[in-house]
């Protein structure tokens, strides 16, 4: 895709910030109403919530827990909650406002939340989690809603506290509603093809990047950063559609085999390792940073924020970013990718498969009737296609990249909510 060099980036001091200087970029190439993009410079809701919960030796201790709604212009709030020690206010303010933006290319009835509770979670006893858990429901239980916010898991969650927010919320408001939240075990509403959708949407994404590009998928080669529910996931359908997958990595190492690596082998032992890396043998291993830079097709960041910066754009080999993870990429590092003319699909398009699925559970919870695993995919697949689409037509109208062009895809259907609601 051609495109014209982008300006250098100011640094951005925060992630908001660089929500921002994306949001500012895309709305200046769309001329975007200067009302609108007003509105959107900042979240409707930010809730921070303090509540003592009793830890296993009989202490109390004393947790911070937030929830941040950016936007219910085009419906109810979605978003996930995390478990993590650096969760603060601009994280939850950064994702919320991402979940907008993915709701919105995704074409989902949604806005953008998110939430999370500052803690350890691998330090932490199931009573604790689970104490933890139902207190901050409780404490924001004006907050979620079926029909007003309505939470699902993220990184340090899972479906076993999507579980424990449900009873509680379902004990305050006295009734049953599985559509409280998202993510949930299967046999209390869940969704069947829910856990892997969002690597699952990583994968149709790159297909879709590769088809544009004109490059067969099996004779191109993949690195994948992170090897958690998202990036094994992506490494697994790939490799079952006969992409060679030749880096893997994770927290705990990081492993390079050019012949491609056998990721059935790594998933199994992943499996019986404690769900990490560490000791695998089938691949060389190499520094983490060296993944990142590695001569290969296809780079996909899946694990954390900020991993590709000017520091090292410079350096990346690949033709094509998929972004797994939200946020993999500052906004200093964009310009740079774009000299190079490596073509990135941005995490509020790559990852939206989660949030797909999500939506695809309230639905179902809604109706009370479920759909098969087989029947959730291809809608998941449709949809995903769709929002590629759209991106990529966006992006060639306004000859920018493609992370603008899924600004400008998302601002076009929030600006409309925005208008016909109104400001008031």
């Amino acid at each position: 895709m051609s495109a014209p060099t982008a300006a250098p980036v100011a640094h951005t001091e925060s992630m908001f910030h660089a929500v921002l200087a994306r949001l500012d970029a895309a709305a200046k190439a769309m001329n975007l109403s200067d009302d609108v993009a007003q509105v959107l410079r900042y979240p409707q809701k930010l809730v921070k919530v303090c509540f003592p919960v009793t830890m296993d030796n009989g202490s109390m201790q004393m947790f911070e827990g937030y929830r941040c709604v950016h936007s219910t212009h085009l419906g109810p709030s979605k978003g996930g909650i995390r478990y993590a020690m650096d969760v603060n206010e601009d994280e939850v303010k950064t994702l919320a406002a991402w979940m907008s933006f993915k709701c919105a290319v995704a074409n989902l009835p949604y806005g953008g939340g998110k939430g999370g509770v500052k803690c350890d979670p691998r330090k932490l006893s199931v009573g604790e989690l689970e104490r933890i858990t139902r207190a901050y429901a409780k404490a924001m239980r004006d907050v979620f809603g079926v029909n007003k916010d309505v939470p699902a898991p993220d990184m340090g969650t899972s479906g076993r506290e999507m579980a424990w927010i449900l009873d509680e919320l379902n004990k305050v408001h006295g009734e049953d509603v599985p559509g409280l939240v998202t993510g949930k075990p299967i046999v209390l509403g869940g969704s069947l093809g829910r856990d892997a959708a969002t690597g699952r949407g990583v994968m149709v994404s790159t297909f879709a990047a590769l088809k544009k590009m004109g490059l067969d998928p099996k004779k191109v080669s993949v690195a994948v950063q992170g090897f958690g529910n998202v990036g094994s996931h992506t490494a697994r359908l790939l490799h079952e559609h006969g992409v060679k997958i030749c880096a893997i990595g994770d927290h705990t190492a990081t492993f390079w085999n050019e012949k491609g690596i056998d990721i059935t082998a790594a998933l199994a032992y992943a499996k019986k390792n404690g769900g990490v890396l560490k000791g695998f043998t089938g691949g060389t291993e190499i520094k983490s940073g060296e993944l990142l830079t590695a001569k290969v097709d296809v780079l996909i960041p899946a694990a954390l924020q900020n991993v590709i910066t000017e520091d090292n754009a410079g350096n990346i080999q690949a033709k094509l970013i998929v972004e797994g993870a939200n946020g993999p990429t500052t906004a200093e590092a964009d310009p740079i990718l774009q000299d190079k003319k490596i073509i990135v699909v941005p995490d509020i398009l790559a990852n939206g498969g989660g949030v797909t699925v999500s939506y695809f559970e309230w639905v179902q919870n809604k109706m009370g009737y479920y759909w098969t695993e087989k029947e959730v995919n291809e809608k998941h697949d449709l949809s995903m296609e769709t929002a590629f689409e759209h991106v990529w037509n966006n992006a060639q109208e306004f000859k920018t990249t493609m992370r603008l062009g899924a600004y400008i895809t998302a601002l076009k259907k929030i600006e409309q909510g925005v208008k016909m609601k109104g400001f008031y």
